[in-house]
């Protein structure tokens, strides 16, 4: 079956992920249907000097019971956390892990600062305990496609083996690629998603210098993450993986595959304006370009999974790119940031937030933006999902996903008919 451009339709047959709640996507959905904050206050626990910031951490998370204690001795966090939702993804579709391994099917991965930890481990070896030598993986632990080789090693795939790293776009830039791999007859299958364990000292006290961390205590953690909210204080990190099985269509079908929902279209644009402020004329080029390839007027969206990081400048360029490029249609348009309860992970946000909208689409469920009681003046204009979600059928919906250095990247998912 191929879509109307002639190319090769793009089908979602599984999503996986690590979440701080232990447990399945559909269970963490749920909770997020619900608005349940997984935000708490994160006490690093190495530190050289107190660090306390309000983060998204997965404390439940087992790489030894999950991967095996070899693989999990081998690998740094961000790798582990990558391996284990592939692995949960390519359960849930249903493929086989004995045997599995094709030529035909690949990997397509991201990360943002990739092993940090590691790196982090080695200075410390160095300067604060006096060793002499660096952990001799400390190279193939902290490169930045060791999730990938990892992935595609351990689940037999000769296909392309990618990794982007490309900021917080990072993840929707590697799915969007896997689809484009997909649709040119490059490879039936794509594990495609990303991973991240930004919770070492350096990068968070990276982002605190920059003055756009949440400030929260131990009691208004789990609020303190509030996009589009007035009075908004900033963004929080977060660590996980998050993945997509994404298949050929025919290729999906001949197996029996369920199939969630399409992934129909995929837009990238750059703002070529500054290197961290936000430009709305790119996110708007970036969405327009993703309807354009799925087919979609801008009247046929129905929810918009917002980038929504709760920055003083970043949420109201947001609202107002969707505002000129939904025009009419905008009042009533869905939206919700649910990084509001997950956090901001970086390079594997977009497939957290991708594996988020295409269960929406498939549920007919629309999560919310936790902790928004009053919209900001600047972020009026559109249909914003407070307090519990919200079940509607949807036709169609988009993930949006904007970077450091004006890079944008939008997901455009469209309901199986």
């Amino acid at each position: 079956m191929s879509n109307p451009a002639g190319r090769r339709r793009v089908a979602v047959t599984g999503v996986g992920l690590v979440n701080p709640f232990g447990g399945s996507a559909a269970d963490f959905f749920t909770r997020l249907m619900a608005g349940e904050s997984a935000i708490r206050l994160y006490r690093h626990p190495a530190s050289p000097a107190p660090l306390q910031q309000p983060a998204m951490h997965c404390p439940l998370f087992d790489a030894e019971a999950v991967l095996g204690r070899p693989l999990a001795a081998v690998t740094d966090r961000y790798s582990q956390l990558g391996i284990a939702a592939a692995f949960s993804a390519w359960e849930d579709a249903g493929l086989p892990r004995v045997g599995a391994g094709s030529d035909d099917y690949g990997v397509s991965w991201s990360t943002g600062v990739g092993g940090t930890l590691t790196f982090e481990r080695g200075y410390t070896d160095f300067y604060v305990h006096g060793k002499d030598r660096a952990h001799p993986l400390s190279v193939v632990q902290a490169m930045n496609n060791a999730a990938a080789s990892h992935i595609a090693m351990q689940l037999g795939l000769g296909s392309a083996c990618l990794t982007y790293s490309v900021a917080c776009a990072s993840s929707a830039i590697a799915i969007g690629e896997a689809m484009r791999r997909i649709q040119a007859g490059e490879s039936q299958l794509v594990v495609a998603g990303g991973s991240e364990a930004p919770l070492s000292f350096s990068v968070m006290r990276a982002w605190e210098a920059m003055r756009v961390v949440a400030p929260a205590d131990e009691a208004s953690a789990p609020g303190c993450c509030r996009p589009f909210q007035a009075g908004r204080g900033g963004l929080v990190l977060g660590e996980g993986g998050a993945a997509l099985i994404l298949e050929d269509w025919e290729h999906a079908e001949a197996r029996g595959a369920r199939i969630y929902c399409e992934l129909a279209g995929y837009g990238q644009s750059c703002d070529h304006t500054h290197l961290v402020k936000p430009d709305s004329g790119g996110q708007v080029r970036a969405i327009r370009l993703a309807l354009r390839e799925a087919g979609l007027a801008p009247a046929e969206i129905d929810y918009v999974n917002a980038h929504g990081t709760a920055t003083r400048e970043g949420d109201p360029a947001e609202i107002v790119a969707l505002r000129e490029l939904f025009g009419e249609h905008a009042a009533g348009l869905r939206v919700s940031a649910t990084k509001s309860m997950h956090g901001h992970l970086l390079g594997a946000t977009g497939a957290m937030e991708a594996l988020i909208t295409a269960l929406a689409v498939a549920r007919g469920e629309i999560p919310p933006t936790a902790n928004l009681t009053e919209v900001a003046e600047d972020c009026r204009g559109v249909a914003h999902v407070m307090g519990a979600g919200v079940r509607m059928p949807l036709r169609a919906a988009v993930s949006n996903s904007f970077a450091f250095g004006g890079s944008n990247a939008v997901l455009a998912f469209r309901a199986v008919s």
